[in-house]
């Protein structure tokens, strides 16, 4: 394959774009020329190359692809700097504090950008406050306190500071990443592995509500809208927030009870059904079907409020009547209950809004358990038939 026509022809398709900038090859390696900000005025344009230190092949021409979408991206929001570009981008060669600060607020910008309709908006807003800040504060405290290391070595130490097997751990380890591919830093290759974290297996076999105890738990309830809260989680395994957002139409005497929660959720749109199924009458979930007003009068105005305040007052609800348990343990329950119906692993993780490595994850002692005695079983029975004939 000519590399100069395979060049050439992803030129043009970048120029079609409006791009002003092309790949060009030196030697043996490839470079980015065109119209950049000036390295001692960024308002001043001037004709100018970056060395990318790719070589001069297809491969190569793919990683440039790359390199010049995440340039013309960075001219279109006004955040390139020279200095992700004129030197090694793993190393800590932002200088001081100050300068590392602005490159986080940047990030945060383009975290932000797509965020158009005020739904995404909210979402986003939710999603940046407990995934993302918390992360970007603790990097920056390991910057400020190791001056002298690469950032390879930076985001390495805050993923380390937290626990083995954490959430925490996990969603730093998300959260950088996303960060990383923003910076163009390269993160070590046994990242992922380093990162592991929630999991029930690794979170001491967190101690899940029986069946029994759950319905026991809904009777003590004193308030009949916040009952029709827990009955929701308890059955469809919803988070604490969906319970707002979802399409309870379905519960009514002659519905089929899958609810369908709303694309205004963190995760988007996705139909639930019922596990156990006979809870939809034992919960009175029926009335919902007919009247949804029945829930907690609370706001939900995504202009004024964000998903993450709503989910916090069902989790302050808990505490208020001493449940003993907290939400999410609804939802892990019902996550449990499903493997012990059979239903496969791909349907329940579609059902809980999340990906199937997160499920059988988060999930993975009970899977193996399940898979376990279902082998058992079989050569149980097939012992049986041997000894049968």
């Amino acid at each position: 394959m000519n590399v100069i026509q395979e060049i050439n022809n992803v030129n043009a398709k970048f120029a079609t774009q409006g791009s002003k900038l092309r790949i060009e090859k030196r030697g043996e390696k490839l470079n980015i020329r065109g119209s950049l900000p000036s390295k001692k005025n960024k308002n001043k344009f001037q004709i100018q190359r970056i060395s990318l230190g790719l070589k001069a092949d297809i491969s190569g021409l793919e990683e440039a692809k790359k390199k010049l979408q995440l340039i013309n991206l960075q001219l279109e929001l006004n955040q390139f700097d020279w200095i992700n570009w004129i030197a090694n981008p793993n190393k800590k060669e932002i200088k001081n504090d100050y300068e590392f600060t602005n490159k986080l607020n940047q990030f945060e910008k383009f975290f932000f950008k797509e965020s158009k309709s005020e739904y995404l908006s909210s979402t986003r807003k939710t999603t940046w406050r407990s995934s993302y800040k918390p992360y970007m504060k603790r990097v920056l405290n390991v910057y400020s306190e190791s001056k002298s290391e690469d950032l390879e070595k930076i985001f390495q130490k805050t993923l380390e500071s937290y626990k083995e097997g954490s959430r925490s751990r996990k969603q730093c380890a998300t959260s950088l990443s996303v960060l990383a591919k923003f910076l163009e830093i390269k993160l070590p290759e046994d990242w992922k592995l380093n990162s592991k974290g929630y999991g029930l297996n690794k979170a001491g076999f967190r101690d899940l509500p029986t069946d029994e105890a759950i319905e026991k738990i809904w009777e003590k309830i004193p308030n009949k809208s916040w009952k029709f809260v827990f009955g929701l989680m308890a059955t469809y395994g919803l988070r604490n927030h969906e319970v707002f957002f979802s399409d309870l139409s379905s519960l009514t005497s002659f519905g089929d009870k899958i609810i369908r929660v709303l694309p205004t959720t963190k995760t988007g749109e996705h139909q639930v059904w019922p596990f156990h199924p006979e809870w939809v009458e034992k919960f009175e979930l029926s009335k919902l079907g007919e009247n949804p007003e029945l829930l907690p009068n609370i706001k939900k105005d995504l202009k004024i409020t964000t998903l993450q305040k709503i989910g916090k007052k069902i989790t302050d609800q808990f505490m208020r009547y001493s449940l003993e348990i907290k939400p999410y343990d609804l939802r892990h329950a019902w996550a449990v209950r499903t493997i012990f119906y059979d239903l496969p692993d791909t349907v329940a993780a579609r059902m809980m809004g999340h990906s199937v490595s997160l499920h059988t994850q988060t999930y993975h002692h009970w899977i193996t358990k399940r898979d376990q005695q279902q082998a058992v079983n079989n050569a149980l029975l097939k012992v049986k038939r041997t000894k049968s004939i």
